[in-house]
């Protein structure tokens, strides 16, 4: 466990280990939850499908690109639940993939015209 306080700054860091240098990780998806085995029934979305959905996520530049860094403001759930797990999705892709899930960033539902 990483202790916190409320509203505290609290910074991840997510690194892929590969002989592969030419590597790129992605957040895509973090959620949290006071339950570390159920990320469904009660859960705060940061960043879904690469759009961020808490207004204090923040990513951050990295040196490498087999590295991810963020980070948000420390929360918690209610007083009953004291703990707060995290559960992240990281996508790897090739570093000149530019077709890849990496390069597309946000992707969100895109409504149909419904014509005439």
């Amino acid at each position: 466990p990483y202790y916190v306080g409320m509203n505290q700054n609290l910074f991840l860091q997510a690194s892929l280990h590969s002989s592969d240098h030419n590597l790129l990780v992605f957040v895509d998806t973090c959620v949290a939850s006071p339950d570390p085995s159920d990320f469904r029934t009660m859960n705060y979305e940061l960043i879904t499908k690469g759009c961020v959905k808490d207004p204090t996520y923040s990513s951050y530049y990295s040196p490498r690109s087999s590295v991810a860094r963020f980070g948000f403001k420390a929360f918690s759930f209610v007083k009953q639940h004291p703990s707060v797990y995290l559960q992240c999705k990281l996508v790897v892709c090739g570093y000149d993939d530019y077709s890849s899930r990496c390069y597309q960033g946000c992707v969100g539902r895109f409504k149909r015209n419904s014509g005439s």
